[in-house]
C-alpha cells in the first residue's frame, strides 16, 4: 500500500490540517469577495457618437477608520511542526490476518480500541496522552469490532505523533516492543514506512531521528 495512505489514516491530523485550511479559505473568501458590480447596466455608445456613462449602483463600500487595519490582515497560526513514525505488520506470504485474532493479540498487549475506531496504547486512561495506535491498512483504518470475526486483513500500522506526552525515545521503545509482539504472536512480518524488512540498524536510525527531532524542537 502506498505509504501516504496510511498517513492519511491519523485522523488529528486532518483535523489540524481541515482546520487551518478553512479559517484560511474563510478569511481569503472574506478579503477578496468582490464588490457589488458598480456598473449595473452598461449602454453602448449610438451610432451618433452619443456616449452613456454607466450607471452606478451605489458608493462603493468605505472602509470602517474606526477599525485597526491590522485586523484585516490577520493570518491564522500555522500548525506546530510535528513529526509521525510509523511501523508496519503484515501478513506473511500475501496473506491475510483474522480479524478476530488480531483484536484479540491487541488488546493483549495493552492496547484498547477508541477514538477513530482505532487502537491506542495510553499514557494513564486519557485519549489524548496517546503513546501510539494501531490502525488498520485496509481504509479508511478503523476497526469494525461487531463484525471482526468475518473480516481478513493484510496488516495494520502502529504509528506515533511528536511531540507526545512522553519522551519521544522512550514512546518509540515502547511501539517496537509492542511491535514485535504482535508480529511475534500473529506469524507476521515487520516491516519500516516503505515496506522494507525493518532490521536493527533500520530500528536505531529511526529512534536517532526522533531524538533529534525532539532537540531541535527545544532549539526552536
Amino acid at each position: 500500500m502506498d505509504g501516504q495512505r496510511w498517513l492519511l489514516l491519523v485522523f488529528w491530523l486532518f483535523v489540524y490540517a481541515a482546520v487551518y485550511h478553512y479559517t484560511r479559505y474563510q478569511r481569503k473568501k472574506q478579503a477578496e469577495s468582490p464588490q457589488q458590480d458598480l456598473f449595473e447596466d452598461r449602454v453602448e455608445p449610438s451610432l451618433g457618437g452619443s456616449r452613456t456613462e454607466p450607471v452606478l449602483s451605489g458608493e462603493a463600500p468605505v472602509p470602517d477608520e474606526s477599525e485597526p487595519m491590522e485586523a484585516l490582515s490577520v493570518k491564522p497560526e500555522p500548525p506546530a511542526e510535528q513529526k509521525i513514525v510509523t511501523v508496519r505488520i503484515i501478513a506473511r506470504d500475501n496473506g491475510s490476518l483474522a480479524g478476530d485474532e488480531l483484536v484479540l493479540s491487541m488488546r493483549g498487549i495493552g492496547l484498547r480500541h477508541g477514538k477513530f475506531g482505532i487502537f491506542h496504547r495510553l499514557d494513564g486512561s486519557d485519549e489524548e496522552n496517546t503513546l501510539f495506535s494501531a490502525a488498520s491498512l485496509v481504509e479508511p483504518g478503523s476497526f469494525d469490532l461487531a463484525n471482526i470475526k468475518d473480516q481478513e486483513l493484510p496488516g495494520i500500522s502502529l504509528f506515533m505523533v511528536l511531540p507526545g506526552p512522553v519522551d519521544g525515545a522512550e514512546a518509540f521503545d515502547s511501539m517496537m516492543e509492542a511491535a514485535r509482539a504482535l508480529a511475534s504472536s500473529l506469524d507476521a512480518d515487520l516491516l519500516d514506512e516503505s515496506g522494507s524488512t525493518l532490521s536493527i540498524q533500520r530500528e536505531r536510525y529511526m529512534r536517532e531521528e526522533i531524538i533529534q527531532f525532539e532537540h531541535s524542537l527545544l532549539s526552536s
